[in-house]
């Protein structure tokens, strides 16, 4: 949640302001440069294409699994590395050891039967161990390549009926001619299909997020007030926020629910490169810059080298630089990715 940020350093309002420039004025006049600035520089080049074609974000996923899902990710054309991951967050936000109430088990979380019949052993050890992620994340690429096979000759999007095929089964994907009406079944292949989307390297600019200003706005009206670990923003807290506390309360105001953790939050969306930053985007620091995982601290960038952010214990919510050596990334919130994102990993 909170954490310590390297580089603290003294900075006033002043100064800051002085060095962000207009990025980081204050009021309305601030929200309407800032919409209008954002809407200027935006181009909607998104890459659409499902398949093997893409490529893992940088420390998208956990340096001990990064080579299984890269490799596995490739496994047939209705999967690529990206969906892979995105699959293996929403089910178990790659734990290893995860256990479900209905059973289901480890990284990939499989049920017995289906581990029974499905389950490959990807290391080559001579067994097939359902908590062994050498063997769960090549099963689980496995699992899908037969499925996207069950339905190959439907109609439609392959990766969309693999995806419906995993949640409701082939027969129901064959019955209905493509992914079926069922509520649960449409709304898992749009998640998993949106999460993919921050797992996946940029291939191009990425649109930023029409809340972004409204969100600033929110930050800045908190600058000055005291960080509380753990806090959220509520009365009974004197509204004081930790890192997360804040940004999640920032979107919240603009309609965009973020979950509590910050390296929760990375997931919320595409990530835009250092040099493609927008006032808006969420920042990132970890002392691990291979794993998403490790995030400890998230600030919002306002401009100019800077976000809005609450620092520690003892600091208030302030201007930080962020470009010091623990910066991890950046993800540009979207509302369909924060709706992608599980409650509870």
């Amino acid at each position: 949640m909170g954490g310590l940020h390297a580089g603290e350093g003294r900075l006033t309002v002043r100064k800051a302001w002085i060095v962000g420039g207009a990025a980081v004025g204050a009021g309305l006049s601030f929200v309407m440069l800032l919409v209008v600035g954002v809407y200027l520089v935006a181009g909607n080049l998104a890459n659409t294409v499902s398949g093997g074609a893409k490529s893992l974000a940088k420390g998208a996923v956990p340096a001990a699994y990064q080579s299984l899902v890269q490799k596995w990710g490739n496994l047939c054309p209705a999967i690529n590395p990206a969906l892979l991951a995105a699959q293996l967050y929403q089910e178990s936000g790659f734990n290893p050891s995860a256990k479900s109430p209905a059973a289901a088990q480890g990284i990939a979380q499989f049920i017995p039967g289906t581990w029974a019949t499905h389950g490959v052993d990807g290391d080559g050890d001579g067994d097939k161990d359902v908590w062994d992620p050498n063997d769960a994340i090549p099963s689980a690429a496995s699992y899908d390549c037969s499925l996207a096979s069950y339905v190959k000759d439907v109609p439609g999007n392959p990766t969309e009926n693999m995806l419906a095929s995993y949640n409701a089964g082939a027969y129901a994907v064959i019955k209905y001619g493509g992914v079926p009406p069922y509520r649960e079944t449409q709304n898992y292949v749009k998640q998993i299909t949106t999460l993919e989307e921050s797992f996946a390297a940029p291939v191009s600019r990425v649109d930023p997020s029409k809340q972004a200003a409204g969100a600033i706005d929110y930050a800045q009206k908190k600058l000055g007030t005291p960080y509380l670990w753990g806090g959220t923003g509520t009365a009974e807290q004197g509204g004081r926020f930790d890192c997360s506390g804040l940004t999640q309360a920032a979107y919240e105001s603009v309609g965009i629910t973020l979950p509590r953790v910050a390296n929760d939050q990375y997931n919320a969306g595409p990530h835009p490169a250092r040099d493609e930053l927008l006032p808006g985007d969420l920042v990132f620091f970890s002392d691990d810059l291979t794993n998403s995982r490790a995030i400890r601290h998230v600030g919002i960038y306002v401009g100019g080298g800077y976000m809005i952010d609450a620092p520690r214990t003892g600091a208030v919510i302030r201007f930080d630089p962020i470009d010091t050596p623990d910066y991890f990334g950046a993800t540009r919130v979207t509302e369909d990715g924060a709706k992608a994102l599980p409650t509870t990993v």
